[in-house]
């Protein structure tokens, strides 16, 4: 599809006025040939190839910047899986894997380097039990990288076992980095049906469908809706607004599909997909919670914010397929709450809870996304939020996600602060009634019905 000079002179407007941005532009790229049964070379390997690969990138994605006036926020890296070639090395601690991705991170200049991951859902190897011990020391040792596991899928169903061991995980990451706020957590993600061209952070991994290296671009411009919706007359119907909403998204779709074009004729790799998310960021007026609010809802997390959400991120979908003929990732509206200032309000104001939070994600894009819990939170709470949200991606089968933070030595009421995209989180408060048998019982919940499609 041919783009205009008209829509870009459009698209400039909404840069200058309404916050639109690349999100990010995220190199994804194949390290399987980095097998080796010594770590060390391992890791120096995944350097090179790194290094390599994507000396480019940054360079590239600042010229684009400069020549269309499009602000590209975040350059990135995603990787194979790192359990997936660990299963060459005996050795029981992989942070020098971690540390090899960080350093190759700060080498070529990117924000975050994704895929110190996990493919656990139906089961897990040696090498990903070893990924997962190594897990809290490889976030604490680290700046850049990211880490995903995925614990369960529809076709597979739910492996407690991995998601016992992943709360596990997230607390004694909260524990090694607690002195930062416990940000080890906010770079950590548990994931139900997590997909392999995801370009944002903490989940992004390289999978192993895709080719030796693409180019995948999220586009976001929850700024742009928002005012889009503020301009309508308040007897404006449902469906005016979800028709606004749809041909909102598909400008700003567009935006995303010609620097995507770009980056990957430029860097001389494949065009992966372009991730139509509407993202927030802690810049006013950047929030999905308040295009909720401008939607006609009082506070966001009110009665009705659920079926607001929901119009929302199908309004998306529906516009931005018709921008692209490459729409993947995750596709839809983000509620991370630590990155919406519109969030963040409604939780102080007492509007928005985790139990609200819970019912939005069965119809938005992800799940629990950076949600900031009190630190003494017990690992068996952990566990039963996290198996909620997989049983919602599950039966449901979409992608569903847990980034928590276990505020150590904080209460509901307190918070942490990250700045810049990661913002700061209100502790929330959490129900402490899971009990103490439930997360021991161990084994696998049986794949739903609905999953025997063939």
């Amino acid at each position: 599809m041919h783009i205009t000079p008209a829509e870009i002179v459009e698209t400039l407007a909404m840069i200058n006025k309404q916050n639109l941005d690349i999100r990010t532009i995220t190199l994804g790229l194949n390290i399987r040939g980095c097998m080796h049964e010594d770590i060390d070379v391992m890791a120096a390997k995944v350097y090179d190839r790194m290094a390599f690969a994507a000396e480019k990138l940054v360079p590239t994605a600042e010229q684009l910047e400069r020549e269309y006036g499009i602000p590209i926020v975040n350059k990135r890296i995603s990787v194979t899986p790192v359990a997936e070639i660990c299963a060459a090395t005996a050795a029981h601690d992989l942070t020098p894997v971690a540390q090899a991705m960080d350093k190759a991170g700060t080498a070529v200049g990117v924000d975050f380097v994704g895929g110190f991951s996990a493919l656990v859902h139906k089961g897990a190897s040696v090498a990903d039990s070893k990924l997962i011990a190594s897990i809290p020391y490889a976030l604490a040792a680290t700046d850049r990288v990211c880490s995903s596991v995925n614990v369960a899928s529809t076709r597979a169903g739910i492996n407690m076992d991995a998601v016992l061991q992943m709360s596990q995980a997230v607390i004694d990451t909260a524990k090694a980095t607690a002195d930062r706020d416990c940000i080890g957590c906010a770079k950590l993600v548990v994931f139900a049906n997590a997909v392999e061209d995801n370009p944002f952070m903490a989940g992004a991994f390289h999978g192993s469908g895709e080719a030796d290296a693409v180019v995948n671009v999220g586009v976001s411009g929850p700024g742009v809706v928002c005012a889009v919706l503020a301009d309508m007359p308040p007897d404006a119907d449902i469906t005016a607004i979800a028709e606004a909403v749809k041909s909102t998204a598909f400008k700003i779709t567009r935006a995303g599909e010609l620097m995507a074009r770009e980056a990957s004729k430029r860097l001389g790799v494949g065009q992966g997909i372009l991730d139509l998310s509407l993202a927030p960021t802690p810049t006013d007026g950047d929030s999905v919670a308040e295009i909720i609010e401008a939607m006609g809802i009082g506070t966001c997390g009110g009665p009705g914010t659920t079926a607001a959400l929901a119009l929302l991120n199908d309004a998306v979908k529906k516009g931005g397929v018709m921008a692209s003929s490459s729409v993947g990732g995750l596709s839809g509206a983000f509620i991370p709450v630590s990155e919406d200032t519109g969030m963040i309000r409604a939780v102080e104001l007492g509007a928005l809870t985790l139990e609200k939070l819970e019912a939005m994600t069965c119809v938005c894009s992800v799940g629990l996304d950076m949600v900031a819990i009190p630190g003494d939170s017990t690992v068996e709470t952990v566990f039963g939020i996290i198996a909620d949200e997989c049983a919602i991606g599950v039966i449901n089968a979409k992608t569903t996600a847990v980034r928590l933070i276990p505020a150590i030595g904080k209460v509901a009421g307190d918070s942490v602060s990250y700045g810049g995209l990661l913002g700061s989180a209100p502790v929330m408060p959490v129900n402490q009634h899971a009990g103490t048998v439930f997360a021991h019982r161990g084994g696998r919940f049986p794949a739903p019905l609905n999953s025997l499609k063939n």
